[in-house]
């Protein structure tokens, strides 16, 4: 299963520490939440991303009616994206 969208990055702050986020689009939600899956911590997924020609595996994690995707500060510097920018991203569930 994979989402391909276009959103803007936000500022997630917790503690002392910061992480730029996506919120994934509620119809990729919804499907990501019917898929049957063993329980992870934090009800995260597994998901494979691709930002231009960077891929890399992190998880998604649900937050309020959708999941938050993190973007590593890397993988922004090597695309040349700037803070705060509206991206698109290709999202592969694994399961």
């Amino acid at each position: 299963m994979v989402f391909t969208f276009r959103a803007a990055l936000w500022l997630w702050e917790a503690r002392s520490s910061r992480y730029w986020m996506v919120s994934l689009p509620p119809d990729a939600a919804d499907d990501i939440t019917a898929l049957p899956s063993e329980p992870r911590g934090f009800g995260s997924v597994k998901v494979e991303v691709t930002l231009g020609r960077t891929v890399w595996r992190t998880s998604v994690f649900p937050s309020d009616e959708t999941y938050m995707l993190p973007v590593k500060r890397a993988v922004l510097t090597a695309e040349g994206v700037e803070d705060g920018a509206e991206i698109e991203l290709a999202v592969r569930v694994l399961t």
